[in-house]
């Protein structure tokens, strides 16, 4: 394997120190998960992981992948916002729920004023009144036109 010859060493005590890393599940510290937890630092990482693609053996890449998915994934346990994404209530959650309790039987009343006539039918118009309006004293107030 051309990963160790000897100037390709420092691959190698790379992609050893990732499988450590991998294996040994180590806490990521909450300075390096909080810059790690952001859209730059993600963007930083998926960088670094790109680079790899480009300049170093396959298996090194692919290591530096997984780290990468496992870093990210320890940041956000560390930091919090993966409770937080796991146990807030999204707006779907709350509107199911509010939907299952606005569910109420069909009642008595809905269905008396269901059956009741209407006062007014569709299609026919209204009638002249049968009464005309009479104007109260206005208190010392002007008319509107």
């Amino acid at each position: 394997m051309e990963m160790f010859r000897k100037e390709n060493r420092s691959e190698l005590l790379l992609a050893i120190l990732f499988i450590i890393y991998l294996i040994m599940g180590y806490r990521t510290p909450q300075i390096v998960a909080s810059a790690v937890d952001t859209i730059l630092g993600k963007v930083v990482i998926f960088a670094i992981v790109v680079m790899m693609f480009l300049h170093s053996s396959p298996i090194l890449a692919v290591l530096a992948l997984f780290v990468a998915f496992d870093l990210m994934r320890r940041s956000s346990a560390v930091t919090g916002i993966d409770a937080l994404q796991q146990y807030a209530p999204t707006e779907a959650k709350k509107s199911s729920q509010f939907t299952a309790l606005n569910q109420f039987p069909y009642t008595l009343e809905q269905e008396v004023v269901k059956k009741m006539a209407p006062i007014i039918q569709s299609g026919s118009s209204l009638g002249k009144a049968e009464y005309s309006p009479l104007l109260e004293n206005l208190h010392d107030a002007s008319p509107l036109h």
